[in-house]
This record gives C-alpha cells, structure tokens and sequence, in this order.
C-alpha cells in the first residue's frame, strides 16, 4: 500500500514568500501551507502520488479551482485541488465553508455580547478585508441552537433546590407576516449548597395561568421537585400556577412590587414618611415586631384621606409578603424580593434593544438562551448563600 507523507520544504517555501506579491509574509505563509497540504490529503485520499501507477489507486486528479478562506490574518485565495468522482473535501473547508473557527466564535460572541449583526458585518470587513452579510452572520448563529437547547432541557435532578425565583418578560417577535408581543418565562433556582443556578427558559404567548403551569411542568420532568419557596411578583395566574404546580411550598410575594403596589395608589405630595413607615415594615428581621409595625402603621394612617386604597393592599398582601421570616434570617435579604432574577432581565433587555424585533420565536431563545448560560457559567464558583451548605448539616 502506497503510504503519503505530508512534509513542508521550508526552503522552498521561504523562496516563494520572499517572492510573493502578497501584501502580507504571514498571509502568503499560510497560503503555501494550506495548499500544500491540500495537496497531501487530495494525494492521501487517492492513495497515490502524481503519475504513480498502482493497484492500489482509489481515484484521479480533476485540477483545481479558487477559493477564498477568510482567517484573522486577512482574505486568503486558495487553489482547492478536486477529483474526478468529486467526493474530496480538504479539511481547511471543512465546516464554516469560508471562515475558520476562531473567526466564527468571535462573531458569535459580538453577537451574543450585543453588537448588531450590522457591526459584525463591518468589524469583520475591517479586520478581515472581507465583507460578510448580516444574514451570513444570522446564519452563523444559527449553531448555538442544538447547544442552547441542550442546555434549557438539561435534567435537574443533581441537587434540591429549596428556593426557586421566576419572573417573565415581554419581548417583540415576527410571526405570520406580523410583529407579537411573547413572554420569555425565566427561572433561577438555588440549590442545596446554596449556588445559584438558571434552571428554566421559555418563550410563549402572553403570561397566563396555562403557561406558567406548562412551564413549572417542564421543570418538574426535568427532576424539580417542590422548592421551600417560590419567589416571585403577584400575578394572578402565576400566583395560582405556583399552588397547583408545587403542593407544599410556601409563595413568598416580592416586597419590592408590594411596596410599589401601595406607593402607586397613594397621593403624590407630602408622603416621605409614609414611605419610611412602610419600607421598615419589610426590613425588620423579627416577624413579631414586622406584625407591630404593620399594625402601627394602619392605625397611624387609616383616617388620613387617600390612604385607604394602600392600607387595604397592604393588609392584603402582608401574610404573603413575610415569608421569608421562616428563613434563617441571616438570608432574608435574598428571599424578600425577585432581585436575582430581576438582574438576568436587564441584561436580556440590553441585549433584546439592540435587536428591537425578533425574526422569529427560536432566534429569541438563541440569544436569550445563549446570554443565560455566560451569566450561569459565572455564577458556577460563586456561592450565593453563604455557608448554606454546612448550615444545613
């Protein structure tokens, strides 16, 4: 069996650079290499060298023709050797048919990072010499797809998680010739080491009790079981989603959204110490002086006029709200309000401005999906709740 070897005359090749017209010795380097090795592996495919006659043969040379290779060092113009059955595919080309890897993940990182597929476009002109379209772009992203979906579907069954956050967004989307407004559904769990983790994301039509419900149920067949607490704002179909899909577990409100609830409804003068009465309802680490509070302030202020429709919600919405006080109360700072959450969604904002509209349901999970998993990755070595893990033993 005839054996190829693939070797490199470095003195023939230090000739043709020092007599290349190319701009660049790095780029008529690379060149020379790449061809030459092309040609190695057509001679590899073949099993034979140029002219050699034997019975081991497995095709013939067809010629060549031009390509281009897009690398960091600029646009290269390479000769593809062919064969006569067409089926020889050197390995230069063997996947981003013009672009090498490094290229294609620092596009796919501006993307994901919030630069406009407009701006790759031109950064890798700039860089490259070679203009690439913004759908080419789009279609380079399109990889992450099996990767993000991969991750959104991964089994949750490691760990319990005690304390799950959920919230939703709303984000524009092209559907049949029209631009919708859908819910992206998100949720972080905290497990029981006390890391926090994205356990859940999904795009649906408007926030209702049948897609939280759907979305709680796709957790629970990935191995959630019912958390401790359930920490989120109060709407209603969530709300009653969280009952029916986790028996067992306590609903703790977001403080946060109560207070904004009450403060919406009261007058707009002269209310700043109303304002500090109630916030320090929700900042007491004892429940029995939060109950006093409470109580002080609906006594205090039930007779002043346009307080009323606040002292109600308050008094609504206090049982749900406190919680987080059967808690070790060195965490209630992270039980009381959907902050966790809360971040994740502004930096799916920053990046979701930067597209406005969505071209369809599946390119809002690419980029959501993918600006999750850089910020999960990051949240991997960092406890969230101190010393969690031994506090329980």
């Amino acid at each position: 069996m005839t054996q190829i070897n693939i070797t490199i005359n470095l003195e023939e090749l230090k000739e043709k650079v020092e007599n290349s017209s190319l701009e660049s010795p790095v780029k008529s380097s690379l060149s020379l290499i790449l061809n030459s090795l092309m040609e190695k592996e057509r001679d590899e495919y073949i099993n034979a060298l140029s002219h050699e006659r034997t019975d081991n043969r497995r095709g013939y040379r067809n010629g060549y023709y031009e390509r281009e290779l897009v690398t960091g060092v600029g646009s290269l113009k390479l000769k593809v050797p062919r064969t006569r059955d067409g089926e020889f595919s050197p390995t230069a080309f063997k996947r981003y048919e013009r672009y090498d890897q490094a290229l294609v993940i620092s596009m796919m990182e501006m993307v994901i990072n919030g630069v406009s597929t407009r701006k790759v476009s031109n950064i890798v002109e700039e860089l490259c010499g070679k203009k690439v379209s913004k759908s080419f772009v789009s279609d380079i992203t399109k990889s992450l797809d099996p990767i993000v979906n991969d991750w959104r579907n991964r089994p949750l069954n490691a760990y319990y998680f005690p304390y799950i956050y959920v919230d939703a967004m709303y984000i524009k989307v092209r559907e049949g010739g029209r631009v919708v407004s859908k819910g992206v559904y998100i949720a972080c769990g905290v497990n029981e080491k006390g890391y926090r983790e994205i356990i859940g994301l999904k795009v649906d039509h408007k926030e209702s009790e049948a897609s939280w419900t759907s979305f709680f149920e796709h957790l629970k067949s990935r191995g959630i079981q019912s958390p401790n607490m359930v920490i989120s704002d109060a709407h209603a179909g969530l709300v009653k989603a969280i009952k029916e899909s986790f028996l067992g577990t306590s609903w703790q409100r977001c403080t946060f959204h109560l207070i904004q609830n009450i403060i919406n409804v009261m007058p707009k003068k002269n209310m700043e110490e109303v304002k500090e009465d109630l916030k320090a309802i929700f900042k007491t680490s004892k429940r029995k002086h939060a109950n006093e509070l409470k109580e002080r302030f609906m006594d205090k202020y039930q007779d002043i006029k346009g307080l009323q429709k606040a002292i109600e919600i308050l008094d609504n919405g206090f049982e749900d709200a406190m919680q987080f006080h059967s808690q070790p109360s060195r965490y209630h700072q992270h039980f009381r309000t959907t902050n966790m959450v809360e971040r994740l969604n502004k930096e799916v904002r920053r990046r979701e401005k930067v597209i406005s509209i969505f071209p369809n349901e599946q390119s809002a999970i690419r980029i959501i999906g993918s600006v999750l998993m850089d910020i999960n990755e990051s949240w991997e070595d960092k406890q969230y709740l101190k010393n969690y893990d031994t506090f329980n033993e």
